[in-house]
This record gives C-alpha cells, structure tokens and sequence, in this order.
C-alpha cells in the first residue's frame, strides 16, 4: 500500500480545511468534496525534482506571509512553505491570447498533484499560480470545473466580463469549459486552484 509523506499530507489536510472554509457556493463545495474524497487514495511519488523559476525568487516571499494571512489560511501556508521546494514550478504554454507583454518571465505555475506534480495523477489537479507585479495571465479555457482559492490581492475575470477581486481567502467557481483569467495589480498575485481533472 502506498503512503504519503506526512508534510504532503499535513497540506491536503490544510488544503481541504481552507477550501471548505472559503467555499461560495454549493457548486464549489461539491467539486471540492469530490476532490478530496479521491486524494485520499494516495498515488505514487514522482520522480520530478524540485525547480524553482526566477520569479519564485523574486516574488514567493512577498507573495506567502503567513504572519499576515488570517488564521484559516495560516496552516495551508505554513504547509505549502514546507513542501515547496519538492515542487517543480513551470511556465505556462500554449496560447498566451491577451497576455501581458511580461507574461513569460513574469509567472510560474505549481503542480502539487497531477501531471507532472510532487504526485503525478489524472483524476485531481491541485496546484498554485504566481504573478510578479503587472502581469496578465491569458485567457484559457479547460474542461474540468476548477474551483480558486486566492491568498493575495488580485483581480479575475469570466466570460470576458468585469474584473472582480476576490480579496485574501476569496474563493470562487470556474465552470467547465468557462473563459478565464487573472491579473496582478501593485503586488505578486498567488492563489491555489482545484480541479477535478477526471472530468476531461
């Protein structure tokens, strides 16, 4: 039987408490039982090393500071800090539609679990997404439902629609197939996304 390493564990746990607790909807609080429910089967460890980007340098520390988050958020920052450096950060790729012109040296994405991730597996995708300063994600679209839970300032958007600003512990619903995006504004934007990749 596999096991899972207790930092990796100790962040599912934060990571489900934290979701749960900043749920908006019925819609977010079903993909996000449905999510957890399957990470309690554990997967095989993979074999990517640990890789940070120049922005995670950069922009991490400033993005994560637990000592100024509220106290639901504080353990799933206290435990994302201890398994990141097991985390192989990547760029996105693919069409980067409507992007900042900083875009590619101005973001990195984390895979914690799915492909490519600390636990490579197809049924959850669990992972984060940080912008230095002034950066504009492109817009993209995927098959699963994915649900965000934002630690910082910053702004997305939905079916081209109005900005809107979640805040710190704001967490909201992408539904599948659903146009998104997101912008940092004066400081790095970081936020954690769930998706039930089994849907694809």
């Amino acid at each position: 039987m596999t096991t899972r390493d207790s930092a990796l564990q100790t962040f599912v746990d934060a990571a489900e408490a934290a979701f749960g607790h900043y749920a908006q909807d019925d819609a977010s609080r079903v993909s996000i039982d449905r999510c957890f429910a399957a990470l309690r089967e554990v997967a095989p460890t993979g074999d990517q090393a640990g890789h940070r980007l120049t922005v995670c340098e950069e922009w991490l520390p400033q993005a994560i500071q637990p000592d100024t988050l509220p106290a639901p958020l504080l353990p799933l920052a206290d435990a994302f800090l201890v398994i990141e450096p097991q985390i192989h950060w990547r760029p996105r790729t693919g069409d980067t539609t409507n992007a900042s012109e900083n875009f590619a040296q101005g973001h990195a994405n984390a895979m914690i679990f799915g492909p490519g991730g600390i636990e490579p597996r197809t049924d959850v995708w669990l992972g984060a997404s940080l912008l230095a300063p002034h950066v504009r994600y492109p817009d993209h679209t995927h098959p699963p439902e994915e649900t965000y839970l934002v630690l910082t300032d910053g702004e997305f958007s939905q079916n081209d629609g109005p900005w809107f600003t979640p805040g710190v512990g704001g967490s909201f619903h992408n539904t599948p197939g659903i146009l998104h995006a997101m912008r940092s504004g004066e400081s790095p934007l970081f936020a954690f996304w769930l998706l039930r990749a089994k849907d694809i």
